[in-house]
């Protein structure tokens, strides 16, 4: 069992199932959406996802294509992200969760467009974008 919580703590949740590959996501939707150099994402499955508490608190924001990104309107915490389009899965940021995990970052995507001012500097795998993609 995965437990995690926003910034304030009026959102809580659990997962029940296995975290997919973490991706360190270095797109400017997430730079932006988490004010970090990048976002740290795991896929997993929506149906052992549950909101123990605070779901009124939840909003979600419609940003490019059908991603839906969900965050805490009380303190900003980003939460998870999700698409109509894939409705089993979503991509839990890691940076909530709050009990212990074995997984560790797997690789790095959209890395050609990483912040010229946060350089990568380890050697996990580099995706020029999505995993499918080339790796630089």
């Amino acid at each position: 069992m995965i437990e995690g919580r926003c910034y304030c703590g009026a959102v809580r949740y659990r997962y029940d199932g296995v975290l997919g590959p973490i991706a360190l996501c270095h797109c400017s939707q997430c730079r932006q959406a988490s004010g970090a150099p990048f976002a740290a994402n795991s896929p997993i499955a929506a149906a052992g996802f549950r909101l123990v508490r605070g779901a009124d608190a939840i909003t979600e924001y419609v940003g490019a294509g059908d991603k839906k990104r969900a965050f805490c309107r009380h303190c900003g915490s980003p939460l998870y992200s999700r698409r109509d389009a894939r409705p089993e899965t979503l991509r839990l940021r890691m940076g909530t969760v709050t009990s212990p995990v074995d997984a560790r970052p797997s690789h790095h995507i959209y890395a050609a467009s990483c912040a010229d001012w946060f350089p990568i500097t380890d050697d996990l795998p580099r995706y020029a974008e999505m995993e499918d993609s080339p790796r630089l």
